[in-house]
């Protein structure tokens, strides 16, 4: 039988054993009671199992808040597998994801809980489609064969008018930049209206193609209701657009899934809330088991933040997201999607990302580490360029920098 693995850190002042079983019963055929018709023969055929329960320390106080406090005082840490048979669900993402991400989360019993790895079954593949483009279909549409796409996030994000963007646009393309995206908050606001700035963006984008031989690639911020973002789709495509972006907590499973099935174009999954599901190293999802059910939705690109970023999130964290990113989604079905890192980045995490990541499959997001450049635009992406060109080749950066203007610019502005 095919089953479904999902494995996690639990915290619990219970008997790790019973709570295991609690949870195991609570997110299959049990509920808080016995009940006569959860038989033996049904929980043998629907029933989660516990498949590994590994104890790993205690804590004097609970991660999260608890009605009662611990019966023994102290509060175990445990590694729990647990697996269901493919036959309760089928190969449907969002009841998978109300399963192995549900009501466990809740239970009295656990007092800290995060999802650490998921192991999926080869129908889930056959279901969904995956990335249309991924790396390859990316690199072909964006005209960049070889190293990162050089890309950067429209700034300010919020506040420019279409004829304001589409000049930043025209910097940018002038500059010789890969890959532009539209910021997470700027989607169809009055003051910046999707399909205007749609027309106005891509009247700059097919003028410089016709200049440089390539398209760079935009990633046009479509994130609204199904019907919206089919609509606007459509609008990028008929412009030659190359791309279009969406929210994914914004627009749930549903909403991904039925654009991958709509779409034409690669998709732009940024995870903006991801911090509210990630933050909490006792509560929530690693990035792994996270990703792997956007990639068989049908994310291309997914974000994974940037090392020395402005957030809270720790270097080896960003590199081990995107190293997930690029690893298959199970042996059968590759899937392979492109990390996409950002915020805070200048040439300067160039040399680490590349060492970190061991390939130059990415896209390498800068925005004020751009637009911020003391030479301008140009020689900020011309910077971010040299910077990667000096860590793919394994030249120093400081030595890089005495043959870039724009280089050696940015590293005096920059440190």
């Amino acid at each position: 039988m095919e089953r479904i693995y999902a494995t996690y850190w639990l915290e619990t002042g219970d008997d790790p054993a019973h709570a295991a079983e609690v949870i195991a019963g609570e997110q299959s055929s049990g509920t808080f009671v016995a009940l006569p018709t959860e038989t033996p023969e049904l929980k043998a055929r629907a029933g989660a199992r516990v498949e590994h329960l590994e104890v790993l320390g205690h804590s004097a106080q609970p991660s999260l808040p608890t009605p009662a406090p611990a019966p023994s005082g102290r509060y175990t840490h445990v590694r729990l597998t647990l697996s269901w048979p493919l036959a309760n669900l089928g190969p449907c993402l969002p009841t998978l994801m109300a399963t192995v991400a549900g009501n466990l989360f809740e239970l009295r019993c656990v007092t800290g809980l995060r999802l650490l790895d998921l192991q999926l079954p080869p129908a889930f593949a056959q279901a969904y489609p995956g990335p249309a483009f991924g790396v390859d279909g990316t690199r072909r549409l964006s005209g960049v064969a070889h190293g990162p796409l050089i890309g950067t996030i429209i700034k300010p994000s919020v506040g420019l008018s279409v004829a304001e963007t589409a000049q930043q646009v025209q910097l940018l393309v002038d500059g010789g930049i890969d890959f532009i995206k539209d910021d997470e908050l700027q989607a169809d606001g009055p003051a910046c209206p999707f399909d205007e700035r749609v027309r106005a963006v891509m009247r700059v984008v097919r003028q410089a193609a016709d200049k440089l031989g390539r398209q760079p690639m935009v990633a046009f911020n479509l994130t609204g209701n199904l019907d919206q973002m089919k609509r606007r789709h459509d609008l990028v495509l008929a412009e030659g657009g190359t791309c279009v972006m969406a929210c994914l907590n914004s627009i749930g499973l549903v909403g991904m899934t039925e654009l991958r099935r709509h779409a034409q174009l690669p998709i732009h999954a940024h995870r903006a809330g991801w911090g509210y599901l990630s933050r909490s190293p006792q509560l929530g999802f690693d990035y792994g088991p996270w990703q792997k059910i956007w990639r068989l939705a049908g994310a291309d690109h997914l974000h994974v933040n940037g090392l020395r970023n402005k957030f809270s999130e720790a270097d080896d964290s960003v590199m081990a997201a995107a190293r997930t990113v690029l690893a298959p989604v199970m042996d059968s079905a590759p899937m392979t999607a492109m990390p996409v890192f950002s915020s805070g980045q200048t040439g300067l995490q160039a040399q680490d990302t590349f060492d970190g990541l061991g390939c130059a499959d990415l896209i390498h997001t800068a925005g004020g580490g751009i637009f911020g450049h003391p030479g301008g635009v140009a020689a900020g992406v011309q910077s971010f360029r040299d910077a990667w060109q000096a860590a793919q080749e394994g030249v120093p950066l400081a030595q890089a920098a005495q043959q870039s203007p724009a280089l050696r610019q940015a590293l005096e502005f920059w440190r």
